[in-house]
């Protein structure tokens, strides 16, 4: 998958209109399904009952998933999020980049 955890993404579509543009930081991944969680994106209310000591009950917020077809990949040089490509280095490691400015993601 293009998108892996801890990668910074920039909402494009899907979601709410106030959401587009937003950027985070990708939480979870959902391979099978081809889903990402970002952390303050897709804000859901669910109602949770108290499980005794460890939380209280009421209603909370919680990140909903957003097809990954709706993300991109924030690039730090584009101040923007562009698509991405697969390359092979020197060294025979294979790293993503940036299409637009050919910087690399994958330290």
């Amino acid at each position: 998958m293009k998108i892996r955890k801890d990668d910074i993404v920039v909402v494009e579509g899907g979601v709410h209109k106030r959401e587009r543009g937003y950027r985070g930081k990708v939480l979870k991944v959902f391979p099978k399904t081809e889903r990402v969680i970002v952390e303050g994106a897709n804000l859901r209310k669910k109602h949770m009952k108290s499980d005794g000591m460890n939380r209280q009950a009421g209603i909370i917020d919680i990140e909903g998933s957003i097809h990954i077809s709706n993300v991109a990949l924030y690039c730090d040089k584009c101040k923007k999020g562009v698509r991405t490509g697969k390359m092979f280095l020197a060294d025979g490691k294979k790293v993503r980049y940036c299409k637009q400015c050919g910087e690399i993601f994958d330290n």
